[in-house]
């Protein structure tokens, strides 16, 4: 473990409770469900991006994927931030930085613009997201900390389901006139709020030694993920063409680099980014492979809505209506949490994704026999596994670690998520639409959607034997 894990009382890890944290994680979870919600609202919004801002279908997809990779990449530098300067300040930095990305997105006057404001977006979300669940981690005492977390994964599943369908709301209703700018305006609003109230109510937390920040570090790991997680999100939409293969390519070489120089850091006793001794644990590399082959399901969203459209004939609106019970699973699993930790302990994780298994392998079934008068039963399942799973993974990997490194554990595990997202939809959407191209009818998406949800499960299988292995 590296040195320096000791803390003073004016640190997180004060011996006294604060007596606001019930009304500062509602704050906080302000940072959680902003993230999720503004990748998932923009989807059912751009074919009106597109008309109004006369965009290219390459404009459309970046709109998507800037806001994507600049999440992805920027989450463990994010939760360091935090780690160093102060989770509350990092916290209203990121926030503050949403507001103006919003802003400049609501009032994009050109597909360039927007594209820009969705890059400053999916920074500041990064910057913002981990200061959420580590201070969550911090001010909350140990039998308070699996209620607290269940709030935590009822905002993440609120956003991750509710999100197309509150953008094709917006977007219908056309508020004020304003088409698809309200998808990106009412964030102002919520940060109007937010702000304040944090400044307020949130008590700043952070570890008593005062590292300096690893910018070549930082540098090294942004540009290598950068070059592994663009070409993912891009490469299925582009049919793989050639700077694709450079950039995966050079990842490899790029996250080798990095990985040597954190280690010359540490072996120094300077401060990397990533501590390398962190991951000598057999607990934390198994519950942060478990956290990448668990987000798996990421890819679920995407057939599902490609399913719905092209097999069942359903438009967007209704599309988005049929993930509701997934969503109202998904929002009532996290209260199951604390019950099912206090029967199952560190393996309450492995449950919550064995309900998903089963919901997964129900759908895939239904899909293949093409019954679909009772799939709302399945997405159900699949839900409430996934609210019960969220927080008991996010707790069994943050409580790997020392707590002074709830931020960078907090960054890790977000991190790990985003690019497992975007690993698997590359996947499990090649093979969809391998299996089910452009000219399918109805029966072979059926049969695409079934055998491709049968792949989110086996995954999900994976990683419930790792979650269940973790001590």
């Amino acid at each position: 473990m590296p040195e320096g894990g000791s803390f003073s009382n004016k640190t997180m890890e004060k011996t006294d409770v604060d007596s606001r944290r019930w009304m500062a994680l509602a704050v906080l979870l302000t940072g959680t469900l902003l993230p999720p919600l503004d990748f998932f609202i923009v989807n059912v919004a751009l074919p009106a991006i597109r008309k109004d801002l006369h965009a290219s279908p390459a404009d459309s997809q970046l709109v998507v994927s800037a806001y994507a990779a600049a999440y992805a990449v920027t989450l463990i530098l994010g939760g360091r931030l935090g780690d160093i300067y102060g989770r509350k300040r990092v916290f209203i930095i990121g926030m503050l930085g949403f507001g103006i990305a919003s802003a400049l997105c609501g009032f994009a006057p050109s597909a360039v613009i927007l594209v820009a404001g969705r890059l400053l977006q999916g920074v500041s979300a990064a910057i913002m997201g981990p200061q959420s669940l580590a201070s969550i981690h911090a001010i909350f005492p140990a039998k308070e900390k699996n209620r607290a977390l269940s709030f935590y994964g009822a905002t993440f599943g609120l956003a991750s389901a509710a999100g197309q369908l509150l953008g094709g709301v917006l977007v219908s209703a056309d508020l004020f006139e304003i088409g698809w700018r309200s998808v990106f305006l009412i964030n102002l609003p919520v940060i109007v709020l937010a702000i304040p109230a944090a400044i307020v109510l949130l008590r700043e937390n952070r570890a008593d030694r005062y590292d300096k920040l690893d910018v070549p570090g930082a540098i090294l790991l942004a540009t290598g993920l950068l070059a592994f997680v663009l070409p993912l999100i891009e490469g299925r939409e582009n049919h793989w063409p050639w700077w694709c293969v450079i950039l995966l390519t050079t990842s490899i070489p790029l996250l080798t680099a990095f990985w040597y120089y954190e280690k010359k850091m540490e072996s120094n006793g300077a401060s990397p980014l990533i501590y390398p001794s962190l991951l000598k644990k057999s607990g934390l590399r198994k519950s942060l492979t478990a956290a990448f082959f668990f987000y798996a399901l990421a890819s679920f969203f995407l057939i599902f809505a490609v399913y719905e459209q092209g097999a069942l004939g359903h438009n967007t609106l209704a599309t988005g209506l049929a993930i509701l019970p997934l969503g109202i699973g998904f929002f009532i699993g996290p209260w199951c949490t604390q019950l099912i930790v206090s029967r199952l302990g560190s393996r309450a994780a492995a449950f919550g994704m064995i309900l998903e298994v089963a919901g997964l392998l129900f759908a895939a079934t239904l899909s293949l026999n093409g019954i679909t008068s009772i799939l709302y039963l399945p997405l159900f399942i699949i839900g409430l596994g996934q609210g019960i799973a969220v927080p008991a993974l996010v707790r069994l990997n943050v409580d790997q670690v020392d707590p002074r490194f709830s931020g960078l554990a907090s960054g890790l595990v977000s991190a790990t998520l985003q690019i497992s997202a975007a690993v698997f939809v590359a996947v499990i959407g090649g093979l969809f639409f391998t299996l089910a191209p452009d000219n399918a009818n109805a029966a072979g998406i059926q049969f695409s959607f079934g055998l491709s949800t049968g792949a989110i499960g086996l995954s999900l299988s994976i990683a419930a034997i790792l979650c269940w292995k973790v001590k």
